[in-house]
């Protein structure tokens, strides 16, 4: 078993004026905050860190019979009691809330489907204030994840030593060889995306923790595909429903491959036809369900119609700021998404060297094949 880490940028160096004001005495040099570049050796969540098992070969996935318990909540009187005496703000009208007050590792069979219901009608919901982290990996999985569907096994990614279902997200400030943290040759470090849309059935709702993470920076940006769909013309719209779109895992896994990222590929790369705009199995709401990570072309349709068409749709995401949202991280948070109708980034604007490292878990349970 060989643990590889994901290597660091060096900051820019930003030049600094500082304006003195005569008459004044010079205020008093703060201290500066001692922060961890890597973990420390008595790191708490030290079992968590990513290994790369290069041994293990996992076979292809094969089709299961996916129940999205939203579809339960549904028939409750009221699908939001789980909410009852919580806190809960809309962080945009439409798209993203935040909820404190209530505890996600004490909801019930029919909490949880409330959720799943609350989570589908608000795209992203940011839970704080939660003892999420410190649950066992066994309840965070079992309990937790396969609620809400079959778990997702990366084909590439690390993962903690013995819990192949924990995708890990990690950044520290320890020299390595490989992938830096983002690539130095792109303006920034943001990429939307929906996780692994290239398997025959991609996930759905999805939760991601911190175990640890600088104080400020490495917010997750948040998009809504369904207002994304919305905003586009009547006749735009239909035509776009009549399209298909092959998703591919071809690239992530040859990056690996080129020694990247810890070099292992688990399982075989796949590639599947997905509809450009998917409907929700329980709200009802169709969606874009296009991202430049993995999509690769229309079918059907000539190189550049399917090219223009695409780099429109990824220009209208990425633009789109009225129907996007910044989830802040702060200690003991726990954000679900549902990846049918979201798509994300990671905003890399900390330096581990400078703000310390970053640590989190994501658990992805995969949901039925897009349809429309």
């Amino acid at each position: 078993m060989t643990t590889t880490l994901v290597e660091s940028i060096p900051s820019l160096q930003q030049a600094t004026a500082t304006l003195r004001l005569s008459g004044g005495e010079e205020p008093p040099t703060q201290p500066e905050k001692k922060v961890n570049k890597v973990p420390p050796p008595d790191y708490k969540y030290k079992r968590f860190l990513p290994t790369f098992d290069r041994e293990t070969k996992y076979e292809p996935l094969t089709p299961f019979e996916h129940h999205d318990p939203g579809h339960d909540a549904l028939k409750h009187e009221n699908p939001r009691e789980f909410l009852d005496g919580a806190t809960v703000t809309s962080l945009s009208p439409n798209f993203g809330s935040e909820v404190e007050g209530i505890q996600l590792s004490k909801l019930d069979a029919r909490g949880k489907s409330q959720l799943a219901l609350f989570v589908a009608q608000r795209g992203v919901v940011a839970f704080r204030d939660q003892d999420f982290i410190d649950q066992s990996p066994e309840w965070q999985l079992n309990e937790w994840g396969k609620t809400f569907g079959r778990l997702h096994i990366h084909p590439t990614s690390g993962a903690p030593e013995g819990y192949p279902e924990f995708h890990l997200v990690y950044r520290d400030a320890a020299p390595k060889k490989g992938l830096p943290s983002y690539n130095p040759n792109k303006l920034s470090s943001t990429g939307w995306h929906s996780d692994v849309t290239y398997e025959e059935q991609p996930p759905g709702l999805t939760t991601l923790f911190l175990y640890d993470s600088p104080a400020s920076g490495g917010d997750t940006g948040y998009v809504s595909q369904v207002e994304a769909y919305k905003r586009l013309s009547p006749p735009f719209q239909q035509f776009l429903e009549t399209l298909s779109v092959v998703h591919s895992g071809v690239a992530q896994a040859d990056f690996s491959r080129a020694g990247n990222r810890g070099g292992v590929v688990r399982r075989e790369p796949v590639e599947n036809v997905h509809p450009l705009v998917r409907k929700h199995p329980v709200t009802g709401e169709k969606a874009l369900f296009v991202n430049k990570q993995f999509s690769r072309y229309i079918v059907g349709l000539k190189s550049e119609e399917s090219d223009a068409i695409l780099e429109l749709l990824y220009t209208h995401i990425a633009q789109g700021h009225d129907f996007q949202i910044r989830a802040k991280w702060k200690p003991k948070t726990v954000v679900l998404w549902d990846n049918r109708i979201t798509a994300h980034t990671a905003i890399g604007d900390y330096s581990p060297e400078r703000d310390g490292f970053r640590h989190g878990s994501r658990i992805t349970p995969q949901a039925e094949r897009p349809f429309l």
